[in-house]
């Protein structure tokens, strides 16, 4: 619950307004620079993690003390002061630490705090956790306990689980569907070739990074390898690229069109960029093309700021999934625009016997702050899945589901529901497709009742975008196909890339780009690991190849980071990356280094590196 007045006593209130209110200017709002004393660690921390934010990676006594004082903050210095000029006064403070303490560039830090204020202070006035509660909600179980509104679990109907019959690879010669997955675009239209690729700021190789100095790398003309994103001529060259490449039954697409500046983003230019990249991939994907798109974290700003339907007005994402609408209605019919309108999440018939579900995976991410309002099932959308699952599973239907994050990163509650929904229906889901990691792995769920039958595999597709040090790339989808009896289980998969150090520097000893450079097919995954299929029991398979026999395990390392690798992947690294590949959910990672034969030692490690 929220800080109550009664319990604190009035000294305390007037120390913090004190001290938010002290500074070397009058009416301002940044705390004084006292002589001689350490930073204050727990904010440089803070700040860090914010330009390039996730919450694993925030210490549990980093996050409890920012949340203790910014909750007293905001209360008492209301309660004083009786002026919402309090919230401009906590931003302010924030921005004038992250000037002093040197985290960033002045503008950066002027911008994220400006950008991110209104959003996070209004959903954690409306939220009812102390700070035990919200970082227990943000880090993790390990830093306090979630009371209010976890576990909670969704209804499943009554229904018994048919008998489970497993799959069988398809006759030779059986029909394929094939199928182009794009993901994690990152479009920055402030690239600029010849920029510094290595600058201050979170995301570089752009107009306002600066020339580099001697011996210090520059952009390159189609993409670089450091912390950058895509110019538009790359990701126009993918799409022209991938339209040679086809033909296409369809297309999954799974968010992330903006590209890293998260400091200074825009809802005008969010929208702009949505659709300038949607209407760039109808034209060169053609008419005949359906593409079924997932809704990223990075098309809202602030980065990850996805309100429940029940924030209504300016707050609301109307504004964001208004124009999804209206750019994706040529792909989809009017039902599924309508729930794309409420909540970013929608389902349609792909082909017959083939049933596809959207789901809009900010709802379950620990980084969307207006979770802390509430997070039991937001939208409703777990509920809405197991509607559409039992009508599949009643009509004989298959159903690919498609998503941005992960499930396996996902919160607590909500990732245990999904894998156990999963459980259910693992007769009717026949695939699983996501991105947001940026690289090329998976996520393995097996039978709640002994964790040792596989029975689902989420695939996790490379990214378009190069961030951070990668080959641009896209996935290729083999599926079994449209016949009666089909599984519509993944058979293969390819990856291809744009290798940047030939395509920048063009043939022979030419130093200028490549004017076509080509894309390159890195692996096939049955070629590659001597697999059947790319079923559940394969990957099962292929984990344990991965622990006996580290060349294959390297050799997926380097497939993961599309051919561009620095070095190889050992003790901690390993372990945590193999958690990963078998943990659909979140909790498993507890154990899973028990059950990879590490013996419990590696798990803490693991969990830090792994996001």
């Amino acid at each position: 619950m929220r800080l109550s007045p009664a319990l604190l006593p009035s000294s305390l209130g007037l120390m913090t307004c004190a001290l938010l209110l002290m500074s070397s200017q009058p009416g301002s709002c940044h705390p004084v620079q006292t002589s001689g004393q350490p930073e204050p660690v727990f904010m440089e921390q803070f700040i860090r993690q914010g330009l390039g934010f996730n919450w694993t990676n925030v210490t549990c006594r980093l996050c409890k003390t920012a949340f203790t004082i910014v909750d007293i903050a905001l209360l008492n210095c209301r309660l004083m002061l009786r002026s919402d000029a309090n919230e401009e006064r906590v931003a302010h403070a924030v921005g004038e630490a992250c000037i002093r303490l040197h985290l960033a560039d002045e503008q950066v830090c002027r911008q994220i705090t400006e950008l991110f204020r209104d959003d996070f202070i209004r959903a954690l006035q409306e939220s009812l956790l102390w700070p035990n509660e919200a970082c227990a909600l943000l880090v993790g179980p390990s830093c306090g306990k979630f009371d209010i509104y976890a576990p909670w679990n969704i209804s499943l109907p009554k229904v018994p689980k048919p008998p489970v019959t497993p799959p069988s690879p398809p006759k030779p010669g059986s029909p394929q569907s094939r199928v182009l997955f794009l993901t994690d675009i990152h479009w920055d239209q402030e690239y600029e070739a010849g920029s510094a690729a290595d600058c201050k700021d979170p995301l570089c190789c752009r107009k306002e990074s600066g020339f580099p100095s001697w011996k210090r790398r520059e952009a390159g003309y189609w993409g670089t390898y450091s912390n950058c994103d895509l110019p538009l001529r790359t990701v126009e060259n993918l799409l022209a690229n991938a339209a040679r490449a086809g033909p296409w039954d369809w297309v999954y697409w799974t968010g992330d069109i903006p590209a890293h500046n998260i400091w200074s983003q825009t809802r005008k230019q969010q929208l702009l960029e949505l659709t300038v990249i949607s209407r760039l991939v109808q034209k060169y994907l053609g008419p005949n093309v359906t593409v079924y798109p997932a809704v990223g974290n990075h098309e809202s700003t602030p980065v990850n700021s996805f309100p429940p339907p029940f924030v209504h007005g300016n707050r609301s994402s109307a504004w964001l999934y208004d124009t999804m609408a209206e750019e994706w209605a040529a792909w989809l019919p009017e039902q599924a625009l309508k729930t794309l309108r409420y909540g970013g999440f929608y389902t349609v018939e792909v082909q017959p016997g083939l049933r596809l579900v959207s789901l809009n995976m900010n709802f379950c991410a620990r980084e969307n702050f207006w979770l802390m309002v509430n997070s039991t099932d937001p939208a409703n959308q777990l509920q809405w899945l197991v509607h559409i699952l039992q009508a599949s599973e009643d009509k004989g239907e298959k159903v690919h589901i498609i998503g941005h994050i992960p499930p396996g990163m996902c919160l607590g509650s909500w990732g245990w529901n999904y894998y156990h929904i999963v459980n259910r229906y693992e007769s009717t889901i026949a695939g699983q497709f996501f991105g947001h990691t940026h690289r090329d792995e998976f996520q393995m769920f097996y039978d709640e009742a002994t964790m040792t039958r596989p029975l689902g595999v989420a695939f996790i597709a490379p990214s378009a975008t190069t961030f951070i040090n990668l080959n641009p790339g896209y996935r290729v989808y083999y599926i079994d196909g449209n016949y009666q009896g089909s599984s519509r289980l993944v058979i293969d998969h390819e990856n291809y890339i744009l290798n940047l150090t030939e395509a920048n520097h063009g043939p022979g000893a030419s130093f200028s780009p490549d004017p076509n450079p080509k894309w390159t097919l890195l692996y096939r995954a049955t070629e590659a690991y001597g697999l059947p299929t790319m079923f559940p029991s394969d990957h099962d398979r292929l984990i344990q190849t991965f622990i006996n026999d580290d060349r294959v395990f390297q050799k997926f390392w380097y497939f993961s980071h599309k051919g561009h690798v620095s070095e190889p992947c050992k003790e901690t690294c390993k372990t945590s990356l193999l958690c990963f590949l078998r943990s659909g959910r979140y909790d498993e990672r507890e154990q899973c280094d028990h059950l990879i034969g590490s013996g419990g030692n590696l798990a803490q490690a693991a969990r830090k590196t792994l996001c």
